[in-house]
C-alpha cells in the first residue's frame, strides 16, 4: 500500500499549469517539522518535500496562502521518471 498522510505548510507553489490534456496542475513545495520517538529518543523532524495535484485539487490549492498549514493525503511517486520522491495529492482538509 502507497498512502500517505502529512501535515505540512505551503513553502512555495509554482504559477497553475495545464496538462496537454487540459488538466489543472499544481506543482508545490511542502514543509513539515514535528518530533518524534525514535529507539527511545525524542527526535525532531523536518522535511521538505515536493508535491503535485491536479484538477480541482490544484486550483483549490493554488489560491491557499504560502504558508497554509494544511493536512494533504496522496501516494509517493518518482518525479518524472527521477528517483526523489513526490507526494501526489489526493485530498487536503486544515490541519488542526
Amino acid at each position: 500500500m502507497n498512502q500517505t498522510i502529512l501535515s505540512a505548510r505551503i513553502a512555495q507553489a509554482k504559477p497553475l499549469r495545464y496538462t496537454p490534456a487540459g488538466i489543472p496542475a499544481l506543482d508545490l513545495t511542502l514543509e513539515h517539522e514535528s518530533e518524534a520517538l525514535e529507539a527511545g529518543q525524542r527526535r525532531q523532524i523536518k522535511v521538505e518535500i515536493r508535491a503535485v495535484a491536479f484538477g480541482t485539487d490544484a486550483e483549490t490549492l493554488a489560491r491557499q496562502a504560502i504558508g497554509s498549514s494544511l493536512r494533504f493525503t496522496g501516494f509517493l511517486a518518482a518525479f518524472r521518471h527521477g528517483k526523489h520522491p513526490v507526494l501526489h495529492v489526493q485530498s487536503f482538509q486544515q490541519d488542526s
